[in-house]
């Protein structure tokens, strides 16, 4: 069969592609589509059928294109493969009409194109060898088959030398900052945070982290209008040596204006004001961008809107910034349907109505019903809109089962007051009544009801924390108190005091020594961070006070004491069972380690080791501490923590798994 022309080839791929053509170009494309199909040559026998393509043919057209050459680099590994996939020619190396001038123009222009990759990794001063250019080995030769023979083979020798050490960096301002009092600390933060990087080898993508960071740190606080005006890199390659140098404008100092809310339609524009301005971000103040990021998480975490945006457009100075907040509101009722799990309780249903805005109050309400295998929680939880001081109404309605191996215990609470979440500080203070009734084994067996009691206490609770990250935190720490007095209810009244308490901190260890390993200088792999918890309890009173065991303690389980059960840590009884107490004391240090594979890159999967105890007595002599002590994995999510940890504990010499989900403080 006689070999296709240039022109049925022409017609074989018109016929592929007229369709999506004309799909493409419309009816206004036709004239220029009929100029296009204009007659072609016609074969050379009008009565002779057209030639199919052969198959062959139409695979080779899709055949990939053979390497026009070679590139053989001999480089220290980390160099290796910058070179290898960096390096300026390796984009021609599958062009089909590279021939071989092009190609030496392109090698007369590798070595230099090489030293500035080098450059960036803090090799200023390499050797480089670069070959004649080589014949193409027999694989190549093969590999290309009937088409274009390879034009030969690169080889490139480096040796890298010395790598360059910063020896210094000097930090330069100008603008507002330089003679502000109260940027003092502003100013030397920049220049501690910069001098991190003396010693290290210099990359030009460390030195531009660097330079962001301070810049990222001089317009987070009163200038947002910043800029970096200089930066040097002055490198002396006798002595493999580099001394850094930026400069930073900041502008003029920034003050903010009044608050401006866009789509508040469901909801009064009040209340984003006024969450808003609780965060410090009141007309006259300093522009602060983690104030303005904490009130934008504040309007998500209220529960009116589904998002919301607070920024400041930078000005001239001449005018105070308006803050703008542009929210996107939620439903004014919600109902979410949940399904999940734990080690210390199972299985877990759960439903939630929320509704943001009660008929006639206003206020906000948020109904759950939770059923697990051993709690079981129906609650209404309702709350009033803040006012300018950031108090709100607080309501709720609670009714409680609770199974822990052989006690039974169901409770009913009412809870009325106010509470504040303020920028820092979180306060309440309510009265709230308690009914609880217990059923132990023995009483189980004697056909009694079980014990009944009740009381009535007024409360004060607060809270502070002062966390790096409010969901995976890596240092900070964290206070909590709660005080309350009140009484007894029924035939029998006599007072009691109540108190709890429960801290934490969590303390970074920093980098291990620098690494000697060449080709990995610098700061040696993190250490992690060591988190210590401690919790107490006690209920004042005399021992005959019938105080409901809603106001006692219980501990053990995932968030506790690890390598007991939920609640396995109270007051034996002779009868097997387990009793709430009225002191409680916890304690619980880990060690928390992020996993690397080199032990340099950062990585969200951590390895934790941890010792935790607990004990509860009705007596402060009687407190014997139980222990548990294990290991675990967490992966640092988006939405918190995911922990799994394996526990032996001391006490029952068992072995017990333990799944939790987010940061718990």
């Amino acid at each position: 069969m006689p070999e296709p022309s240039p022109a049925r080839y022409r017609r074989a791929a018109w016929r592929r592609f007229a369709p999506a053509i004309l799909l493409l170009c419309g009816l206004h494309a036709l004239p220029a589509v009929a100029q296009v199909t204009a007659p072609a040559p016609v074969p050379d026998s009008a009565d002779e059928p057209e030639p199919a393509e052969p198959a062959a043919t139409r695979r080779a057209a899709r055949a990939p294109v053979t390497p026009r050459f070679e590139l053989a680099i001999d480089a220290p590994e980390p160099l290796n493969e910058l070179l290898e996939r960096h390096l300026d020619i390796q984009r021609f190396r599958l062009q089909r009409s590279l021939d071989a001038a092009e190609l030496e123009r392109l090698l007369l222009e590798l070595p230099a194109n090489a030293r500035q990759l080098l450059a960036t990794r803090g090799h200023f001063s390499p050797r480089l060898t670069l070959a004649p250019l080589q014949p193409p080995g027999a694989e190549a030769l093969a590999a290309a088959g009937d088409g274009p023979a390879p034009l030969g083979r690169i080889e490139l020798k480096v040796d890298p030398g010395p790598a360059t050490r910063i020896a210094s960096v000097q930090v330069s301002f100008k603008g507002a900052v330089t003679d502000d009092t109260d940027a003092a600390g502003q100013r030397a933060d920049i220049e501690r945070d910069v001098q991190v990087i003396v010693g290290q080898t210099f990359t030009q993508d460390g030195w531009d982290r660097t330079k962001s960071a301070a810049l990222r740190r001089l317009t987070a606080l009163r200038y947002p209008g910043g800029r970096i005006v200089t930066s040097l890199a002055d490198v002396d390659g006798q002595d493999a040596s580099a001394r850094l140098y930026i400069e930073l404008d900041s502008g003029p100092r920034q003050r903010l204006g009044a608050i401006e809310v866009e789509g508040a339609q469901r909801y009064d524009a009040t209340i984003s004001e006024r969450i808003v301005a609780l965060t410090g971000l009141e007309p006259g103040t300093d522009y602060d961008l983690a104030r303005l990021q904490q009130a934008q998480q504040r309007l998500v975490d209220s529960g009116y809107f589904q998002s919301a945006f607070v920024f400041v457009e930078p000005g001239d100075g001449s005018a105070p910034l308006p803050v703008r907040v542009q929210v996107r509101e939620a439903q004014r009722q919600k109902l979410v349907l949940g399904i999940g799990g734990s080690t210390d309780n199972g299985a877990r249903i759960s439903i939630e109505h929320t509704h943001n805005q009660m008929p006639v109050l206003g206020w906000r309400a948020l109904s759950t019903l939770r059923l697990e295998r051993q709690d079981s929680v129906l609650a209404t939880d309702w709350r009033s809109p803040a006012n300018r001081d950031g108090w709100s109404w607080i309501s709720l309605l609670q009714a409680a089962r609770q199974e822990d191996e052989l006690v039974s215990t169901t409770s009913q609470r009412a809870r009325f007051g106010q509470a504040q979440d303020g920028e820092e500080y979180d306060r309440s203070i309510y009265l709230q009544y308690d009914r609880a009734r217990t059923i132990t084994p023995s009483q189980r067996e004697a056909g009694t009801k079980g014990r009944i009691e009740s009381s009535i206490t007024a409360n004060y609770a607060w809270s502070r924390e002062r966390f790096d990250d409010p969901i995976t935190p890596n240092r900070g720490h964290g206070l909590a108190v709660e005080l309350g007095v009140g009484t007894t209810l029924g035939v029998d009244r006599k007072p009691f005091g109540r108190t709890q308490a429960r801290w934490l901190g969590v303390l970074p260890l920093g980098d291990a020594p620098r690494s000697s390993t060449p080709g990995l200088p610098g700061p040696g792999p993190k250490l992690g961070r060591l988190a210590l918890r401690l919790e107490g309890g006690a209920v004042i009173a005399r021992e005959d006070t019938p105080v409901p065991d809603t106001q006692l303690f219980l501990t053990g389980g995932d968030n506790t004491v690890r390598g007991y059960g939920l609640r396995d840590i109270g007051v034996r009884q002779a009868d097997g069972s387990v009793l709430a107490g009225r002191y409680k004391t916890v304690v619980s240090l880990e060690w928390q380690r992020p996993v690397r594979g080199d032990g340099l890159t950062r990585s969200p999967l951590e390895h934790v080791v941890f010792i935790d105890g607990g004990a509860v007595a009705n007596r402060v002599g009687d407190l014997e501490m139980q222990w548990g002590v294990g290991t675990g994995l967490r992966y640092n999510s988006p939405v918190g923590p995911l922990q799994v940890d394996l526990a032996y504990g001391l006490e029952p010499r068992k072995l017990r798994l333990h799944l939790s989900v987010g940061f718990v403080f």
